[in-house]
């Protein structure tokens, strides 16, 4: 399956196929054949599969089969011997709050709401 958006949800999600697009969720999980072109943004973020964009979360953790192309914002992050990175790494107290998600849910300008 491939999925060309951005996905948003306060719930879990795993991911098994492409997406071209951002992910924000509680919890994401990148299967071993996977392949996301684009930010995440999670509370807990588990990488198997390929990831080409910036990745941020609580909780990072990049098992063997990770392939991730992009700078990690993270708290706490594992790393597991095998992973394949290309990137920076900075921790943060609160990775998620710098997260921009702008383009899931653009703010409303007060000149359009005076109309």
């Amino acid at each position: 399956m491939i999925v060309t958006g951005n996905i948003k949800t306060a719930g879990d999600v795993q991911i098994e196929g492409t997406v071209e697009g951002d992910i924000r969720a509680h919890q994401l999980i990148v299967g071993e054949t996977a392949t996301i072109k684009g930010e995440i943004v999670a509370d807990e973020i588990v990488v198997n599969g390929r990831v080409v964009g910036r990745v941020r979360g609580l909780k990072v953790r990049l098992t063997a089969t990770a392939r991730v192309e992009g700078d990690i914002v993270h708290k706490t992050i594992a790393i597991e011997s095998g992973a394949h990175f290309e990137g920076s790494v900075q921790r943060q107290d609160d990775p998620l709050q710098n997260a921009s998600m702008a383009k899931l849910a653009p703010p409303r300008t007060s000149s359009s709401d005076a109309e």
